[in-house]
């Protein structure tokens, strides 16, 4: 027995079929067939069932599965805890992030990473989430990074950073005389808002709503498909929205926007981490997601 063999069970069981954990795995069908049989052959049992059409568990196979699942999660965290031990790492990591992450969180990280572990190659995709996670599935990206939780039957999720929106105004808004400021103020101006589904428009939305603001009280008069796009909007004076600091920095310290807080309500979210449950990933990716995870 050795782990290769447990990875490959374990894929099987959970996808349900030999070609669907071969095209998983990249392997042909018949090499997957000859690593379960050699583990049923290890044990002298059967550990799945063949005979319908989507492939069962034995009693076997559903006692080994767990352990197999724990293999799993050990190597992982081993990954995790000897990352910081590993400098000389070399290899291409690909990467997919959605838009804020991708255009204003990310670049300000890497070149501290890059110094770091000069052998690694970043090559970073900024894409919606659906497009991280068909690529993802399509093996096209070690992993991806996104704003709001998804649930994916093939996927592990994990949170690697925080942030918090704040309300941003044009600089000579009437509420940029104050810093901070009522939920019902802000409601009496015009929003500039990203486009329904995003993952900034979706943690406003939820925070409004726990406070018991209706969202057709918002004065929404323009939806945007970038973030640059909304920043140009405010400072044009089309309107106010709700954004990441990190995707403003640059405009507050040219005073073209101010930053205020609301009162009495946070719109804090998480960035999350997402790669397949069937792929180990590579030492580079584990090292640059701890990375993440010890900043600021």
């Amino acid at each position: 027995m050795n782990f290769h063999q447990l990875h490959i069970f374990h894929t099987v069981a959970e996808r349900g079929s030999f070609s669907s954990a071969a095209q998983m795995l990249h392997m042909t069908q018949p090499a997957v067939t000859m690593q379960v049989q050699a583990l049923e052959d290890y044990f002298g049992t059967k550990l799945l069932n063949r005979s319908t059409k989507k492939i069962e568990f034995t009693e076997a196979g559903m006692t080994l599965f767990p352990y197999a699942q724990r293999s799993i999660d050990i190597m992982r965290e081993a990954d995790v805890a000897m990352s910081s031990f590993t400098h000389m790492l070399q290899g291409r990591l690909q990467l997919g992030a959605s838009l804020t992450i991708g255009e204003y969180v990310l670049p300000r990280l890497l070149g501290p990473f890059g110094q770091q572990y000069p052998e690694i190659n970043i090559v970073m995709k900024v894409m919606n989430t659906t497009q991280i996670i068909d690529e993802i599935c399509k093996h096209q990206l070690n992993f991806g990074l996104i704003e709001a939780p998804i649930q994916h039957p093939d996927m592990v999720i994990d949170v690697v950073m925080q942030d918090e929106l704040k309300l941003i105004v044009p600089a000579e808004h009437p509420l940029a005389e104050q810093d901070v400021v009522s939920l019902e103020d802000v409601l009496e101006y015009p929003f500039v808002l990203r486009e329904q589904g995003s993952g900034t428009r979706q943690v406003m939305e939820h925070q409004f709503l726990n406070k018991g603001i209706n969202l057709d009280q918002l004065q929404v008069v323009m939806e945007l498909g970038s973030t640059g796009a909304v920043k140009s909007a405010v400072e044009a004076g089309l309107g106010i929205t709700m954004l990441s600091p990190a995707s403003v920095k640059h405009e507050i310290a040219l005073g073209l926007v101010k930053m205020i807080d609301i009162r009495d309500v946070e719109f804090k979210r998480q960035f999350y981490a997402i790669h397949l449950k069937s792929t180990l990933l590579p030492i580079s990716a584990v090292t640059f997601l701890t990375f993440l995870k010890q900043q600021k």
